[in-house]
């Protein structure tokens, strides 16, 4: 996703993400080692990140966005539309 914040809320769901996602990474044990986070903290987290992803998602969908789905367009790929060029009737 881009850094180009849609509103405050978008921002703030960004950022908590963002240190879930810290969190997380800190607390992934080595191989071999227990997990520290109980299996229900886990799914909870997991649950988190899903209820993030989505209000983002609406987020981004209603301020006109493309969304978060949109895949990319490459340039050799052929094009779905076709642009008509008009002109507008000169004035006499």
């Amino acid at each position: 996703m881009s850094t180009k914040y849609h509103s405050k809320e978008h921002q703030i769901l960004s950022t908590v993400r963002q240190v879930l996602s810290a969190v997380v990474r800190d607390a992934t044990p080595k191989p071999g080692r227990p997990a520290p986070l109980s299996p229900q903290t886990t799914e909870d987290l997991k649950h988190c990140f899903m209820l993030i992803t989505s209000r983002e998602k609406e987020i981004i969908e209603e301020a006109g966005g493309q969304g978060m789905d949109a895949r990319p367009r490459y340039a050799d790929e052929p094009k779905t539309s076709q642009v008509v060029p008009f002109s507008l009737p000169k004035k006499d």
